[in-house]
């Protein structure tokens, strides 16, 4: 009887120790992902469209962690992912038939512009993680060219933008159009502002 009455109770307390050992566990893990998350929302908190800056970053927060160069480039991932979505739709639209030639043409200008952004944004993340592996004057030489690029993209994006509000037209082509290119200088500009970010609190640390 005695064993038995042993055996149970050393049972009981294997069984409640793993109890706790996974509570604790499972409390950990959402208290840092809740960290993360609030540090994606606090850096978003600075730039000019913070609300879509958290939707599209915050899913990213595991892998961003509390890092600035991780938030920069996950948000030039973003602007690159949507930069090339919208160049395909608008390379598609350029094909379609009965266009009229003012149509046309606005299309096919903001294909060059749109074509420019896809380039420039991903020139700029390989760009940012060589300023992640670099110190001094040539840490701040890479994030130079990175906004100097990124500001270039948004820049094409709002030109494609004025090219269409000029042209006068009309339709659902034109506001699928408009509305895709709109995220794009967005979510660019938002990408421009976490870049700036980044190279803030970066560059006293990599100082000379």
């Amino acid at each position: 009887m005695a064993r038995l009455v042993f055996f149970l109770i050393s049972s009981l307390s294997i069984y409640f120790h793993f109890i706790a050992a996974a509570t604790a566990t499972a409390i950990a893990a959402p208290t840092g992902t809740s960290s993360y998350k609030n540090f994606v929302k606090s850096s978003c908190g600075t730039v000019e469209y913070p609300k879509l800056c958290v939707q599209l970053l915050a899913v990213h927060a595991s892998k961003i962690k509390q890092s600035p160069q991780q938030l920069a480039r996950a948000a030039l991932a973003v602007s690159l992912a949507r930069a090339q979505s919208t160049k395909d739709f608008v390379a598609r639209a350029a094909k379609f038939r009965g266009l009229k030639a003012r149509e046309y043409a606005a299309i096919k200008d903001c294909l060059e512009e749109m074509d420019d952004s896809v380039d420039l944004l991903a020139n700029s993340g390989k760009e940012l993680k060589r300023a992640g592996a670099s110190k001094g004057q040539d840490f701040q030489w890479h994030v130079s060219n990175v906004q100097t690029w990124v500001s270039a993209a948004s820049t094409d994006a709002t030109t494609c933008l004025d090219g269409y509000a000029s042209a006068a037209l009309d339709g659902r082509l034109k506001t699928s159009i408009r509305s895709r290119v709109l995220n794009v200088e967005q979510v660019t500009s938002n990408a421009l502002a976490l870049v700036n970010q980044y190279a803030s609190k970066a560059g006293s640390s990599n100082a000379p």
